[in-house]
C-alpha cells in the first residue's frame, strides 16, 4: 500500500515570495515531504503597482485554500509574519484539509482583527522599510549575513496594503481541532504565552488552540538566519 504523501505549505510573510524558502526547501524534500512554497497574490516578481493595489486579502485566502483543496494526502501549513494570520483563515476555511498548523514567530489572528489597520487612506502597498525601521517594529534581523540581507532586499516586493488593513474572517469552531506548532524565534516561547491573547498587543487566538511551543532563537526571518534547524522543526512538526 502506498503511503500518502505529506504536503507542506509553506506561506511568506509580507513582502516574499516562494523564493524566501530555498534554503529550507531541499532539507524537507530529503525528509520525504513534498514542500510547497507560496508566492501570493501582487508578489510576483512581475506583478506591478495596478497588481497590488487591485489585491484583498480574500484573495490570499482563496489562492492558499485553492492550493490546499488540491493536494491529495496530508496537509501541514506553514505560515511566517503577516502569513501566520493567513494561516489561521486557510484553517478556519477548511479545517478538514490541514493536519497541522505551524506559526513561524506569527499566530492566528480573532475575528475582525487586521494586520495594519493604521494605513492612510489612498496607500495601496507596503514597501519594505530599512533594516533599523524594521527592528524599531520588532522585527530583527539577527542572524541574517551581509549577503543574505542584499538577496532579501533585492527580491522583496511591496506588499498589498489591504491585505493589512482588511480584517481577518474567522468563525468555524472546528479551527480549534487542528493542532498547532508555534515556533518561537524573535521572542522565547514563554515570553508569547504571556501575551499570545485576543487583546493587544497581538490578538492572536493561540492560546484556545492545543499547541506544541518550539524555541528556536533567532531573528524574526529563521528561513534566513538558521534554515537548516528551521527545516529540522518543520520536520518534526510534521511528523507529529
Amino acid at each position: 500500500m502506498t503511503t500518502p504523501s505529506t504536503h507542506v505549505v509553506l506561506v511568506p510573510g509580507f513582502w516574499l515570495g516562494g523564493w524566501a524558502w530555498d534554503d529550507v526547501v531541499p532539507a524537507l524534500r530529503d525528509a520525504g515531504l513534498v514542500p510547497h512554497p507560496v508566492t501570493l497574490p501582487g508578489l510576483g516578481p512581475d506583478d506591478t503597482r495596478e497588481d497590488r493595489a487591485a489585491v484583498t486579502r480574500a484573495d490570499h485566502v482563496g489562492a492558499v485554500v485553492g492550493l490546499v483543496e488540491g493536494l491529495e494526502g496530508r496537509v501541514v501549513l506553514v505560515g511566517h509574519s503577516g502569513g501566520g494570520a493567513l494561516v489561521g483563515e486557510v484553517v478556519d476555511r477548511v479545517p478538514g484539509r490541514v493536519d497541522r498548523a505551524v506559526y513561524l514567530d506569527s499566530g492566528p489572528l480573532v475575528d475582525g482583527a487586521a494586520l495594519n489597520p493604521g494605513l492612510p487612506d489612498g496607500v495601496t502597498e507596503i514597501a519594505l522599510p530599512s533594516w533599523d525601521e524594521l527592528a524599531a517594529q520588532g522585527s530583527s534581523i539577527d542572524g541574517i549575513d551581509d549577503a543574505g540581507l542584499a538577496r532579501f532586499r533585492g527580491h522583496a516586493r511591496p506588499h498589498p496594503a489591504r491585505v493589512a488593513t482588511e480584517p481577518v474572517h474567522v468563525s468555524d469552531p472546528a479551527r480549534f481541532d487542528v493542532p498547532v506548532t508555534a515556533i518561537c524565534t524573535s521572542i522565547s516561547a514563554e515570553q508569547l504565552q504571556a501575551v499570545a491573547g485576543p487583546g493587544a498587543p497581538f490578538h492572536t487566538e493561540l492560546l484556545d488552540h492545543d499547541v506544541t511551543w518550539v524555541d528556536l532563537p533567532t531573528g524574526h526571518w529563521a528561513m534566513f538566519s538558521r534554515p537548516a534547524d528551521l527545516a529540522a522543526t518543520l520536520v518534526e512538526a510534521a511528523r507529529a
